[in-house]
C-alpha cells in the first residue's frame, strides 16, 4: 500500500492511497462467501455456488464493490497510522480506480485534530474573591436552617408576607380552561416567587374561602409562554413560626448542645464552601486566560455539529422535559432566534477549543487517568445522569464511551496542571494556595466539573456513541 497526506487546511487532509489488488484477496474472499450464501441457484446446494457461476448470475463488479467495502475501513486505518494523523469524524472517501485484478486507488478527506502550539501560560495571573465569612453570613445560614424547623398553624385572618396559604389554581386561555391548568390543594409561601408571576400580589389579603383572578406568563406546561387568566382561591391561611434561636434550637437541628458550637460550625462550613468557590472561579479564569494565549483553528464540520448536538439536548431533552417549546423558551429569555443562535455557536466554539488545547497539553504532560480517577467520575456522572453507577457502567461500555470519560478526567487533570503553575490572588492582593493534592480523585473530579461546563451539553440520554470514529465510510463509486 502507498499513501501520501495533502494539507487542504490547518484543519483537513486529503489521503491518496493506492492498493495491489492482491491485497484485497481476503476481502474478495470474503465477499464471494457472504454472495454465496445468499444466493439459491438450482442444481447447487447453498453455500456452494463456484465464483464464475456467481460472476456470472451476480457480476464481478458487485463482488469488487463489496470485497472494497469491506476493505476500506482497514486500509483507511493503515493509511492514517501511516500518516502519523488524529481524525474527526468519518471521511469523505472517493474511489479514483479500481482496476480488476491490478490496482485499488481512492482519496479520503478528512477533519483532523489541528497542530497546536502551546506557548509558556506559567505568567497568566488572576484575582479571585477572597474567602471571608461575615457575621451576617453566619447568620444568615442559622436563619435558613431555622427556616426548614419552622411550623405552620391555621390562622383566621387575611393572608401575609410570609404565610404558607393552601390553594386551588385554574388558568384559562383565551377563555378556554386548560387541560393541564388545574391545581387542587397547592401549598404555597407567600413571597417565595416559586409559582407564578403575579399570584403574590392575587393572594394578600385574601381570607380563607376568598378568590382572585390575575394574568400571568405560564412557565410550563402545553400553554408554556402564552398569557393565561388564573383564578385562584385560598383553601386555608396558615402562619409560619420560627424556633428560637438558642440551645435548645442547636440541640434539635444538630448534633451540637450549644448555640455558639453550631455557629462555629456554620462559619467553618461556610468557609469551606468559599474556598470551593474560590477555587472553581479560579479555574475558570484561568482557562479563559490560557485559551487567549492559544490559537485554535476549527474545523467547520465539527463546529457544526457540535451546534446541532447542543440545540437538539435543549429542545428534545431539558425543554421537553419542562413541557416548554422552543418559542416559549426564546421569549422567556428575551432573545431572538438569530441571538439564540449566535450565542449557542460562541458557546459550542469555546468548548471545541478547550478540548483541544487542554488534550495538547495532557498529552504534552503524559498525564495518565488512574482507576480510581476514572470511577469516581463515572459515579458523579451517573448520578446527575439519574442512572444507578451499574446501569451507566453498562451504557459506558456498550456505547464504546470508555474513552470518552478518560478524556474527560484527562482534560480535568491537564487544566489542575496549568492552574498549578500559574498565580493566583484574591482580592486583598493575598496570594491563593489552591489544594495541591492534585492526585486525589476528588481533587480531579472538581476540576474535571469544572471543564465539562465549557465542553459539554447536559442530555437527560444515556451516553451516546461517542462521535469522533476512525472507520471509513462505503466507498462512494466503484468506478
Amino acid at each position: 500500500m502507498k499513501s501520501a497526506v495533502e494539507t487542504l487546511n490547518p484543519t483537513r487532509v486529503r489521503l491518496t492511497v493506492e492498493v495491489p489488488f492482491e491485497e484485497l484477496k481476503p476481502s474478495l474472499d470474503a465477499a464471494y462467501k457472504k454472495i454465496n450464501q445468499q444466493l439459491s441457484i438450482p442444481g447447487f446446494r447453498k453455500g456452494k455456488v463456484p465464483a464464475r457461476v456467481i460472476d456470472q448470475r451476480v457480476g464481478r463488479g458487485a463482488v469488487l464493490e463489496e470485497a472494497v467495502n469491506d476493505a476500506l475501513p482497514k486500509i483507511y486505518q493503515d493509511a492514517v497510522n501511516e500518516g502519523e494523523l488524529s481524525p474527526l469524524g468519518q471521511p469523505e472517501v472517493d474511489i479514483t480506480e479500481l482496476k480488476d485484478g491490478e490496482l485499488l486507488a481512492f482519496t479520503a478527506e478528512v477533519d483532523i485534530r489541528p497542530e497546536l502550539e502551546i506557548p509558556d501560560y506559567s505568567g497568566i495571573e488572576v484575582t479571585v474573591d477572597a474567602v471571608e465569612v461575615s457575621d451576617e453570613d453566619v447568620a444568615e445560614a442559622l436563619d435558613q436552617l431555622r427556616d426548614r424547623f419552622a411550623t405552620t398553624s391555621v390562622v383566621e385572618r387575611a393572608a401575609a408576607e410570609g404565610d404558607v396559604v393552601k390553594l386551588d389554581l385554574e388558568a384559562r386561555v383565551d377563555g378556554e380552561l386548560l387541560d393541564d391548568g388545574v391545581a387542587k390543594g397547592v401549598d404555597y409561601t407567600i413571597g417565595s416567587g416559586r409559582l407564578l408571576d403575579g399570584i403574590d400580589e392575587a393572594v394578600t389579603g385574601l381570607e380563607a374561602g376568598a378568590e382572585a383572578t390575575f394574568a400571568s406568563e405560564l412557565k410550563g406546561g402545553s400553554a408554556a409562554g402564552r398569557e393565561a387568566q388564573v383564578t385562584v382561591r385560598v383553601e386555608t391561611v396558615s402562619a409560619r413560626e420560627l424556633p428560637e434561636l438558642d440551645d435548645e434550637f442547636a440541640q434539635l437541628a444538630s448534633q451540637f448542645d450549644t448555640l455558639d458550637e453550631l455557629r462555629e460550625d456554620s462559619r467553618e462550613r461556610l468557609g469551606r464552601q468559599k474556598q470551593y468557590e474560590q477555587a472553581t472561579s479560579a479555574q475558570e479564569k484561568v482557562l479563559e486566560e490560557l485559551l487567549e494565549l492559544v490559537e485554535v483553528p476549527i474545523p467547520e464540520k465539527l463546529l457544526q455539529d457540535e451546534v446541532e448536538t447542543r440545540r437538539h439536548n435543549l429542545v428534545n431533552h431539558q425543554l421537553g422535559q419542562l413541557g416548554m417549546d422552543f418559542d416559549a423558551y426564546l421569549k422567556m429569555q428575551e432573545k431572538t432566534a438569530e441571538e439564540f443562535d449566535a450565542e449557542l455557536k460562541e458557546q459550542a466554539e469555546k468548548g471545541i477549543r478547550t478540548q483541544f488545547v487542554l488534550d495538547e497539553i495532557a498529552k504534552r504532560e503524559q498525564l495518565s487517568v488512574s482507576q480510581e480517577e476514572l470511577t469516581e467520575h463515572l459515579m458523579r456522572r451517573a448520578q446527575s445522569s439519574g442512572m444507578s453507577p451499574d446501569q451507566f457502567a453498562k451504557a459506558v461500555v456498550e456505547g464504546g464511551q470508555v474513552p470518552m470519560l478518560v478524556g474527560e478526567v484527562s482534560r480535568g487533570k491537564a487544566l489542575a496542571t496549568v492552574v498549578e503553575s500559574v498565580k493566583v490572588v484574591d482580592t486583598n492582593g493575598e496570594p491563593v494556595e489552591l489544594d495541591d493534592e492534585d492526585e486525589t480523585a476528588e481533587t480531579v473530579e472538581a476540576v474535571t466539573e469544572t471543564v465539562e461546563a465549557v465542553t459539554e451539553t447536559e442530555s437527560t440520554e444515556a451516553p451516546a456513541a461517542e462521535g469522533d470514529k476512525d472507520e471509513a465510510g462505503e466507498a462512494k463509486s466503484t468506478s
